[in-house]
């Protein structure tokens, strides 16, 4: 068994399995620019590493991941379409390293799961999630929108296009009903759901499985994945640096008051009616 530890992310390579896992639990996982960084760094060390087979990618027990770190974005003044084309950039390169690794990944996903974290677990081959997992990509309503477009090609067009219009959110029960995830096991059971199946997986000789994932991710390519992933980076450069009302109201709050309570401010606003 070997382990590695960065300040955000925890590595362990255990019977050919990698378990990667983000460890940020103060700020929910939100994905700042050095975490990042460092789960690029462990995932590559991973691909590289014959010993392993198969990768895990999971969070904590209360969040998988909050999305990317809308504080540090607001701190480092991201505002002009050819900024937020050069910060997209980074945030898709590690979505599309996940879904490009030569292994397969296999997500195991608790608590919240949006955002940039949901387009990092929808990136993962195969989902394994507990009962209180929430999944969605809420970012329409302060004004953003997705990243990465992975969703259309996992639970079509309809589907998607309420769930990117309204901003809302899914339990684990439906996510799975929409195939967005494989299945739902008790928070208990959750590691060693994974391991069983991990472990299944890494009997297969590692080079059938690196083809295997090679023609897996080339079939959902050729059908315009990532020629959509690349298009929507062009227009989510621009969407981001959008000036709406909603957007200056919820960028200052975040700048004076901080996020919790610009996203109590987002959250009124969609609250069901009287």
């Amino acid at each position: 068994m070997t382990t590695r530890q960065y300040e955000f992310v925890e590595t362990e390579v255990r019977d050919n399995i990698a378990w990667l896992t983000i460890s940020r639990p103060r700020k929910l996982n939100a994905l700042s620019v050095q975490l990042m960084g460092e789960l690029k760094d462990a995932l590559a060390r991973a691909e590289a590493d014959d010993a392993v087979s198969v990768v895990v990618l999971r969070g904590g027990e209360t969040s998988f991941s909050v999305g990317y770190d809308i504080a540090e974005e607001v701190e480092l003044g991201v505002s002009t379409a050819e900024q937020w084309h050069a910060g997209l950039t980074n945030n898709i390169g590690l979505t599309m390293q996940v879904w490009g690794l030569s292994k397969p990944v296999i997500g195991a996903v608790s608590g919240w799961c949006l955002a940039g974290g949901c387009e990092l677990a929808m990136a993962c081959d195969i989902l394994i999630a507990t009962p209180d997992a929430q999944f969605g990509e809420p970012e329409i309503r302060f004004g953003s929108g997705p990243v990465t477009l992975l969703m259309p090609f996992l639970i079509g067009q309809k589907m998607t296009n309420e769930l990117l219009f309204t901003g809302d959110i899914v339990d684990a029960e439906r996510a799975r009903e929409l195939g967005l995830i494989n299945r739902v096991v008790p928070a208990g059971e959750l590691e060693e759901t994974v391991s069983r199946l991990a472990a299944t997986i890494a009997l297969t000789p590692l080079s059938i499985l690196r083809y295997t994932k090679r023609a897996l991710t080339r079939a959902y390519e050729e059908m315009g994945l990532r020629g959509a992933v690349e298009a929507n980076h062009d227009i989510a450069a621009v969407l981001n640096s959008a000036d709406t009302p909603e957007r200056a109201e919820f960028t200052e709050l975040v700048a004076t008051r901080g996020l919790g309570a610009a996203l109590a401010w987002r959250d009124a606003r969609y609250a069901p009616s009287e």
